[in-house]
Formats: structure tokens, sequence, C-alpha cells
């Protein structure tokens, strides 16, 4: 299901609209209704000025890139953003260095409200009360908001979810949608319930996916196709201009989130499998097999890899590594998939020609 947006300009050209009747002027907002100012810095970029400033109080959640882009968008376009909701900071690595998530970063340079609780308790929800809001946009965050956060703004929460639901429901739609080979994913606009992206859809965009796609590639274009569906939807749902459509749940399904494990590579699965799961988990946790040298199983990652979906003569076992004219292939359930670049655990990536000229037993290994 696709919901029809037209573009802002084109739906309000001509007439007074609601939006444009809450439009906050700095002569007439109070000081902490005022938009919020990107610290000075010593070069600032310039922005179109947006088309409408809407005046309804914005609570953002949300934690990865992703999110922060739209964060910045909702800023650009001038919407009045009272809080912003992330995940806390964690250490990370060897050296448990603090990491802060992206739309922390956004607001701080903002100079945004910011709300950071490890969980969603009494506190929390309270904070978030005390701002406010009669808008929440969620995108990526990261937890599950509970229904006292739901019932808190007048035009409900509103949820950025990257697969045309009601498929790909969960935490990983787009390396879902790339392991299953689909030639199209999309954006979904959700109005949020107590389910796991159960609710009624706002707005739909959709979004080809091509054959050499990666995550990070198909990530990119559903940003740059959902921040339009976002800031074109967001007027038309303020106006009550939308009426949410429920999601048929025959078509649901639900994908898991993404552990280090789901890179092993099963050399029975045909080739176009195993190079649609190299797409799906590039660059983490990546793709990996494992193949003895003397008495040691040692764990290969396959950083760059093509393929040849289907042989015309079947001429060598399963997981046997091959040469087949300048190329190194491997024999998969169906068809060969070609290495290109390769990492051994703890040492430095290499393109498989260097590889081999190291490890010479490597052609007519067994891989695992």
């Amino acid at each position: 299901m696709t919901t029809p947006i037209k573009s802002i300009r084109s739906f309000f050209s001509g007439k007074k609209s609601l939006v444009e009747s809450l439009t906050l002027s700095s002569s007439q907002s109070d000081s902490h209704h005022d938009t919020p100012q990107e610290a000075p810095q010593e070069t600032q970029e310039t922005h179109a000025p947006p088309l409408q400033t809407p005046k309804v109080r914005v609570v953002f959640m949300g934690t990865p890139d992703l999110s922060a882009s739209l964060l910045s968008t909702l800023l650009e376009q001038g919407y009045n953003i009272v809080g912003v909701v992330t995940k806390a900071d964690k250490p990370i690595g060897r050296k448990k260095e603090i990491s802060t998530s992206p739309v922390k970063e956004v607001a701080e340079r903002f100079r945004l409200p910011l709300l950071q609780p490890e969980k969603i308790d009494a506190a929390a929800i309270q904070s978030i009360q005390d701002w406010k809001p009669d808008l929440i946009v969620v995108a990526a965050y990261g937890k599950i908001l509970p229904q006292e956060i739901l019932n808190i703004p007048g035009f409900g929460c509103i949820n950025f979810h990257t697969s045309l639901l009601p498929k790909y429901r969960g935490a990983s739609p787009i390396q879902n949608a790339l392991l299953s080979g689909d030639a199209e994913t999309g954006v979904t606009l959700m109005l949020m319930d107590a389910g796991m992206d159960t609710g009624d859809i706002i707005a739909q965009t959709t979004v080809v996916i091509d054959p050499t796609d990666t995550t990070p590639v198909l990530t990119d274009k559903l940003l740059t196709a959902g921040t339009t569906l976002l800031i074109e939807t967001l007027p038309l749902w303020i106006e009550r201009r939308i009426t949410p459509t429920p999601q048929n749940e025959a078509d649901a399904t639900l994908c898991q989130l993404i552990e280090r494990s789901d890179g092993h590579i099963l050399w029975s699965d045909d080739a176009e499998s195993i190079h649609n799961r190299y797409r799906a988990l590039s660059p983490w946790p990546g793709i990996f097999t494992y193949y003895k040298r003397d008495d040691s199983l040692l764990r290969l990652k396959l950083l760059t890899v093509s393929l040849q979906k289907q042989n015309a003569q079947v001429a060598h076992q399963i997981g046997m590594v091959f040469e087949i004219g300048e190329k190194i292939g491997v024999q998969t359930g169906n068809g060969i998939l070609f290495l290109e670049a390769v990492q051994l655990e703890g040492k430095t990536p290499v393109s498989i020609q260097d590889f081999i000229n190291g490890d010479t037993k490597f052609v007519g290994t067994l891989l695992q």
C-alpha cells in the first residue's frame, strides 16, 4: 500500500492552512519555544528557508547516523524540537572508550534538551511529559516505548521504519531485504502502538534495490527517499488530512537482530544466496569461513566477493577452492563465489592474489 503524497508547496498553494496558522514567529514565541540555534561556528552553512515552521512541539527519539540526519533535517525545516531522547553513552573496544550516539552530537550542537535513559522508567516518562510534546518522531531509537509514552502527544508517535510494512517488522529490515534478494523495499511512516511495528500506516514510499547494493548503500537510498516522505507527510498529518491504514497481519514478517554468527557461510547454499549474505552483512559483521592450515582451523573473512550464479558442469566438491582462469573461486551448492579480497583473523586485509602467494596450499582447500 502506497499513500500518495503531494508536495507541500503544491498542496498549500493559495490557501491558508492550519499549519500556517500555527507558524511560530520569533515575536510571538516564549523563550522555551524558541527554535533551537546551532552553536556559533567559524563557518556557518546556509540553507533555503523552510516553507512552513510548525509551532507543534516535537520530541525526537533516535540513535544512529540515519536518525541524526533526520533530526538535522527537521531542524533545518524549522520544526520546534523541544527535546531529544537517545541511547545512553557506552564504552566500546578494548580501551573502553566512551562512545556517544550521532543523535546526541546533533542535539548538543543545537543545544537541545537531551535525555539518555538507561531504561524507560517512571523518571524518563516524566521528563518526556514535562516537555509537553504534541508529536513524537521515532527513528531507530532502539528501545520499545511503553504505552505511557505513546499516550502523551496529541498527534501521536510516528515511527520511521525502513521497510514496506507489514514486511520485515523488527530490528534488521534493511539487512533482511538484501538477504532475501528482494527487488524493492521502502520506508513506512507508522503510527506507533504497543506492538512491534504493528501500528497503522500513515505513508509509504518504495525504493528499488540494485543487485550490487550493500547495507550502507541501501541505507543511504532509504534515507534520501524517507526524508522526503517525512517532510512532505508531517504537515498533512498535523492538518489531520491523512487517515491511517491498518496493516494486513496476513502479510507480516518479523526479523531479528543481526548477530556476528550470522556471517558464517554455508557453502551448500547457492552462490546467489551467499552473495546476498555478503551484501546484507557488509560491513558488519561481514561474512566469513574456516579452513584448515596444518593442524589449525583458521577464520577467514571474505571482504570482497562476486558470483557466477550457475555452473555449466559441477566439477568440484562443495566448499572447494579452485582456480578458474585468473580468478579464485569456491564451489557452492549451485554456482561459484569468486574471492577478491580477504582477511585472516588478526591480520591485515589483502587481495586474494597476495593471499595465495603467501599460502600456496590455499587453492585445493575445503572451506568450512
